[in-house]
């Protein structure tokens, strides 16, 4: 956010910017949604249940169904404004201070400040390019300890794109067979962003006998480019979902009404749409890739998913990259902010054109900083 505001200040000033900072789909949202929430916006509109309407607890349980052979019933899903503020209701619900939260890094920047904010201790575990960016069952069990209240999983990954196969997922789940008290998120807001044909694993189907423990996230602000529309809803156990719907009650209260409606249209409507931005996505994803590998300053690993390269710097510290790049009329964002020193995050939700010109300038200006 700080690198798009500076950004934004450049391109006020007169500069062209190349803006490939935040994690934003450009694509408009789906246009049945968009007009059914129209539709909603002219009726009276009360307060709804603070876990959901119902129709869109169940069309998110269907749509689970569809989309991953997973079944929840009503009493185990609850809504927020967004998969993040799920996320938040639910380690402010059950982490106490002294708790810690296992965190594998690269990390989505949010994780470890929502730890903090409910006074428990994130513990990080470095995650290297060389590992695939991926958590493995030894530095799982080694980050382990009596403390632990929950442990974070994230794929596809943001910022690496990373994602689990089956047998490793079925690692990690020996693991945490041996740590009973150890709940488990899965953040799949990136599920439906994923370059390969094989079918998403969540640890929800890997590890059925671990469900109890389990929290899957997901909503729709980035398959269907409804960031700024706020929702997101969590599947978990029941005592779970009623300690985040107490939390959301006293917070904010509910979602948007004409929001919700819109993502019941968008999980309910023709689904075509994902898999031909999926394809947007691939294109743009290769179209930079190739940019980027020409360049001896770089070492960029192919993402499986989601919509950032993570390229690891071989020149400079990636703050000052970072800056210098900015000046040069590219803002991408440091690594460091994902704890991960030393990469770069540069989304290509944006139009082929504009993310090779930004790609070229990397280039160009890497050279002149090792030159």
């Amino acid at each position: 956010m700080e690198m798009a505001r500076r950004a934004a200040e450049y391109r006020a000033a007169g500069r062209r910017i190349i803006d490939l900072t935040l994690g934003e789909p450009d694509f408009a949202p789906p246009a049945h949604a968009v007009a059914a929430a129209q539709q909603a916006a002219v009726r009276p509109m009360v307060y709804t249940p603070a876990n959901g309407i119902p129709e869109l607890r169940r069309a998110a349980r269907r749509a689970l169904q569809r989309d991953r052979a997973l079944r929840y019933s009503d009493a185990e899903v609850a809504v927020g404004c967004g998969a993040k503020q799920v996320i938040f209701n639910a380690f402010f619900a059950t982490l106490r201070r002294g708790d810690e939260v296992i965190i594998p890094a690269p990390y989505w920047a949010s994780y470890p400040d929502m730890v903090r904010l409910c006074g428990a201790v994130p513990v990080i575990v470095p995650c290297s390019a060389e590992s695939g960016f991926r958590l493995s069952p030894d530095a799982l069990e080694a980050a382990v300890t009596e403390r632990t209240r929950w442990v974070v999983l994230n794929a596809p990954r943001n910022p690496s794109g990373a994602t689990y196969s089956h047998d490793a997922l079925a690692g990690l789940a020996e693991v945490l067979r041996c740590h009973p008290s150890a709940l488990i998120l899965s953040d799949e807001i990136y599920a439906h962003i994923r370059y390969h044909a094989k079918d998403y694993n969540s640890i929800a189907q890997v590890a059925p006998d671990l469900r109890e423990r389990i929290l899957l996230v997901d909503g729709v602000s980035k398959a269907y480019a409804m960031t700024g529309w706020r929702v997101g809803w969590g599947f978990g156990p029941t005592e779970l979902i009623r300690g985040i719907t107490a939390v959301q009650t006293h917070n904010c209260t509910q979602t948007s009404a004409v929001s919700q409606i819109a993502a019941v249209v968008a999980l309910q409507g023709p689904q075509d749409l994902l898999a031909e931005r999926r394809e947007t996505y691939r294109r743009r994803r290769d179209a930079g890739l190739a940019i980027l590998k020409r360049s001896r300053h770089l070492d960029t690993v192919e993402p499986d998913g989601a919509f950032y390269l993570f390229p690891r710097l071989a020149v400079g510290a990636d703050v000052a990259v970072a800056d210098a790049l900015l000046e040069a009329g590219c803002a991408t964002v440091p690594g460091s902010a994902f704890g991960a020193p030393g990469h770069l995050r540069l989304s290509f939700a944006t139009d082929i054109a504009t993310l090779e010109e930004g790609c070229r300038i990397i280039v160009a200006t890497l050279d002149g900083i090792s030159a």
